[in-house]
């Protein structure tokens, strides 16, 4: 079994002079590394981390703005054994601080401008971690294996999700899994060293594993855009269509834009050959205007499901012209080789075909669990009893429903957990965040109707803009962009918080405001 430094190594020996790595700035300024290159630059820095004591199961923090150091980065954590923790610098300072001392990483690699700023959060964590900086003068190990010091079951990343208790929880990923992700979607997919990929998410989001490792375990080029660039609709087209991308990756709520862009540009997009959706519940209506100009043949639209627990993408399935003649349905298609779905009741047995039940996934994408959080893991990573053999599934809270035809569709959350612009969102946190405000009595966190921001229900009478405050407590996509101050939050006949009713709440507020500005 291979680990992802020895798939990467695998690909820079077939072919060394091809580009593997290319930042693009919103001004067209580019830089590149080939494959060659970039093992140059790799070996270097893993036999710094490995000088530091870096081996298998050590986690290693990474805080690099988007770039090509940033892809150098974790290759070579990978490749010196350790997994990587990304911490993306735009983050709050209370959030990285928390991670920090969650993760208990013994190294933290910084770029130059974050020294201090790392230095400083990790003395108020009280984490011993050694800071590296990324660039500058480093230890160097007398010998250094050209091949990764990881086994195929060693953790690869830990990412941090979102957490129902008010706190991030990481979810550690070993290699197998990631290598099992991509052997698997491979046939389907016919990736290879002709693609060129985008970067387009943050590597604290684990869409951005799928982009990184998809480009260089086959091959291929990946293009890492400034951040500026991928919030621009009219200039991310731009690149696309310049730098001939043929695999784009992409949330419905960032696709959406995309499409307007194409709609204005008016300019064919020959190279692009698939375009994969995942990360949010697809609205199949939204897509009808790139449908009518590109078809669903070329590119290629492919929507895939899946969440961080089970290492990124969990079913597959190609949207054809007769999806968007049947209706408004969330078409997940089935699961990726080596992967089983099941639909189950609350005693864990199957529902019949039509019937909504709780998705639960096995097979070998299952990461390792919650890193220190036992109990969490034993609740959410249960023994699959349809396989026989001790391994286990997880239980995803999402819900499905599977159809006469074997396709499965997406119909929602058991839970209160979010979905918003790709990101896992528990309100609960954000909930937590926002009651620690002077003034707060009590807070509820929902998502607004037209399903692109959060709206917070506020009791109470706190001052100024809330927004202020909790962006240094809550990375940016978990700030409410709207507050609703309230009198009290509304409750069902059981005395529980009533979700529905605060979202018809936020609707008519939504309403209200688009009357007033009519008029």
């Amino acid at each position: 079994p291979a680990t992802l430094g020895a798939l990467f190594d695998a690909a820079a020996r077939r072919d060394p002079q091809a580009t593997a790595v290319t930042q693009c700035a919103l001004d067209g300024a580019t830089r590149s590394l080939t494959y060659g290159e970039l093992s140059a630059a790799r070996d270097a820095l893993a036999a710094a981390l490995r000088a530091a004591g870096v081996g298998p199961g050590e986690r290693v923090a990474v805080a690099v703005p988007r770039s090509l150091e940033q892809v150098v980065a974790l290759v070579a954590v990978v490749t010196a054994g350790g997994a990587y923790v990304p911490l993306d610098p735009a983050y709050p300072d209370s959030r990285l601080e928390y991670v920090l001392a969650d993760a208990a990483a013994q190294v933290v690699l910084v770029a130059p401008e974050q020294r201090d700023r790392f230095t400083r959060l990790l003395a108020r964590a009280g984490v011993p971690a050694r800071v590296l900086v990324q660039g500058e003068r480093l230890p160097r190990a007398t010998a250094v294996p050209a091949t990764s010091a990881a086994g195929p079951r060693d953790p690869a990343y830990v990412i941090y999700t979102s957490g129902s208790t008010g706190r991030p929880k990481g979810v550690v990923v070993p290699h197998s899994s990631v290598v099992a992700l991509l052997a698997n979607t491979r046939p389907d997919m016919d990736f290879g060293p002709h693609d060129v990929w985008v970067q387009f998410h943050s590597y604290s989001f684990d869409f951005a594993v799928w982009e990184l490792w998809g480009a260089l375990v086959h091959g291929g080029e990946l293009l890492v855009p400034e951040y500026a660039l991928t919030r621009s609709p009219v200039d991310f087209h731009r690149l696309v269509r310049e730098r001939s991308v043929t695999v784009l990756n992409q949330t419905p709520s960032a696709f959406h834009q995309f499409i307007e862009a194409d709609r204005h540009a008016g300019e064919p997009l020959p190279a692009l050959r698939r375009v994969v959706l995942g990360g949010e519940a697809l609205d199949l209506g939204r897509l009808r205007g790139w449908v009518e100009r590109h078809g669903t043949a070329s590119p290629q639209l492919v929507n895939m499901y899946g969440i961080t627990e089970t290492t990124v993408h969990v079913t597959h399935r190609v949207l054809t012209d007769e999806d968007f003649d049947r209706g408004d349905a969330s078409p997940i298609g089935g699961p990726i080789p080596g992967l089983a779905v099941y639909l189950l009741d609350d005693r864990l047995r199957p529902v019949p075909p039509g019937r909504v039940g709780a998705i639960y996934v096995a097979g070998a994408q299952v990461s390792l669990g919650y890193l220190g959080r036992p109990a969490l893991t034993a609740g959410r990573f249960v023994a699959d009893p349809f396989a026989g053999d001790g391994s286990r599934m997880y239980h995803t809270g999402d819900l499905a429903r599977r159809t006469l035809d074997g396709e499965l569709e997406f119909t929602g959350r058991a839970d209160d957990q979010v979905q918003l612009k790709g990101f896992r969102i528990e309100p609960a946190e954000v909930e937590a965040a926002i009651r620690e405000l002077d003034g707060v009595v009590d807070a509820a966190v929902t998502v607004a109707g037209s399903g692109d921001h959060l709206v917070a229900h506020v009791v109470g009478r706190p001052p100024g803009d809330l927004a202020v405050p909790l962006a240094s407590k809550l990375p940016a996509h978990m700030v409410p962009a709207r507050v609703l101050r309230v009198d009290a939050l509304p409750l069902t006949v059981n005395g529980k918080l009533d979700r529905k009713a605060l979202a018809e709440q936020a609707e008519r507020a939504e309403q209200a405001e688009r009357a007033g500005a009519a008029g």
